[in-house]
């Protein structure tokens, strides 16, 4: 027997389950309550004003198909008032991005919308195909977040767009929300779910009109309104950090989908204690974007292609805060498994974590400690460059019993 839409006044049958709430809707309102939820997510928020001038981030995947199709369908029917471009980067990446820059080219022809395309090789000299051939398949997603953030914001200032928009959506939100708590990135814990970031004028503002729209509604949408978008997936994504986020949350969408929505909702309930310090955003000296420190990341990273120095800007140090020695095997020695305890410093190489765990855990292993006394020691984080993509960061420490170390924002 067919299902009845859910929506009042309509008189079809339902035809497709939404992801956000569960109600049954057939086609046509299906497609109209998408926009209208995207519509109120933007007028909610005072997102736009009108007469802005606002780049879209183009990468021809569903995500920035829908979100460009959309915002042009929503600005004539509500009359924002924006001007709308498409903004593509060209990773170098053969076989992936080539290919869905040939569906941004469609869309730009179908949507009438201008389109721009910037090349990591024409902004960094360096092509993703050319730093993978160079530094292997670990850290690569570390320099194309980087690199594709700046890109950005480069072609964005180079239009004259007063805003960006990109098609993060409800499940990408959620899957932040979750790296960073367990990275414990306090900086970047605070912003992940903002709507719009960067008007403090800090930084070109960024915004995220799907910010609650999910996934799979996204597709939906897609498929329904015969979008043409690009399906595959980057061929260097499979070894992703957030890959582990992702599997989690898709997890807990199949047993409670709205986990995702909740999980956005904590991360926006996230209230930082006034004494945690956070960084500082300044400008790099040398390519004068936002960073935190004397150089931005972007510029350590292609430095360090440039001069072999491959760890220059992979790398991050754990500081320990605690003044008191203990000892492990004998009064007065630093603990093996943490190198110097007093203000020393480690190094934590963010491709190799696994390995280090593994070596921290062989050294509690043969410390055999012979104090019942032994106590945790509480490790920090430096602050790094804010304009990052941030890595699993993991520092562990030993007790008598074998516990691990708390963490210490």
């Amino acid at each position: 027997m067919p299902i009845a839409c859910s929506t009042e006044a309509c008189t079809s049958s339902a035809t497709i389950k939404r992801a956000r709430d569960g109600d049954p809707v057939c086609t046509a309102c299906f497609t109209r309550r998408f926009e209208e939820d995207v519509h109120e997510t933007i007028s909610s928020t005072s997102l736009f004003k009108r007469g802005e001038r606002v780049a879209i981030g183009a990468s021809g995947g569903k995500d920035s198909t829908v979100l460009a199709y959309a915002m042009k369908v929503l600005n004539e029917r509500h009359d924002y008032g924006l001007e709308l471009i498409l903004l593509s980067i060209d990773e170098g990446i053969k076989g992936y991005r080539d290919d869905s820059l040939k569906s941004v080219e469609r869309n730009k022809i179908e949507y009438q919308l201008p389109l721009t395309i910037l090349s990591y090789k024409d902004l960094y000299g360096w092509s993703m195909d050319e730093i993978v051939a160079k530094i292997g398949k670990k850290n690569n997603c570390t320099f194309c977040g980087v690199f594709r953030r700046q890109a950005l914001d480069r072609g964005s200032y180079k239009l004259g767009c007063t805003k960006l928009v990109t098609g993060h959506n409800a499940d990408d939100i959620a899957e932040t929300v979750l790296m960073n708590l367990l990275r414990g990135d306090v900086a970047r814990l605070e912003r992940c779910t903002n709507i719009c970031t960067g008007e403090d004028g800090g930084s070109l503002p960024r915004a995220k009109p799907l910010k609650y729209s999910y996934e799979k509604d996204i597709v939906m949408y897609a498929r329904v309104n015969k979008l043409e978008y690009f399906y595959t997936e980057c061929i260097y994504a499979p070894n992703a950090y957030r890959n582990f986020a992702r599997d989690y949350i898709k997890k807990l969408e199949r047993v409670r989908p709205r986990a995702i929505l909740d999980i956005i909702i904590s991360g926006e309930s996230v209230a930082i204690r006034k004494e945690v310090a956070m960084p500082v955003l300044g400008n790099c000296s040398r390519c004068n974007y936002i960073s935190s420190q004397k150089l931005c990341k972007a510029c350590l990273l292609i430095e360090g292609l440039n001069t072999d120095n491959l760890q220059l800007g992979t790398k991050k140090k754990a500081t320990t805060t605690s003044a008191q020695k203990t000892g492990c095997k004998s009064e007065g020695e630093p603990c093996e498994c943490r190198g110097d305890q007093d203000g020393g410093t480690v190094e934590n190489n963010n491709s190799g974590n696994d390995d280090a765990i593994d070596r921290c855990q062989d050294s509690l292993n043969d410390l055999n400690c012979s104090t019942s006394t032994r106590k945790k020691k509480p490790i920090s984080f430096e602050a790094t460059d804010s304009d990052a993509t941030a890595q699993d960061n993991k520092a562990c420490g030993c007790d008598n019993d074998g516990g691990a170390a708390k963490i210490d924002f």
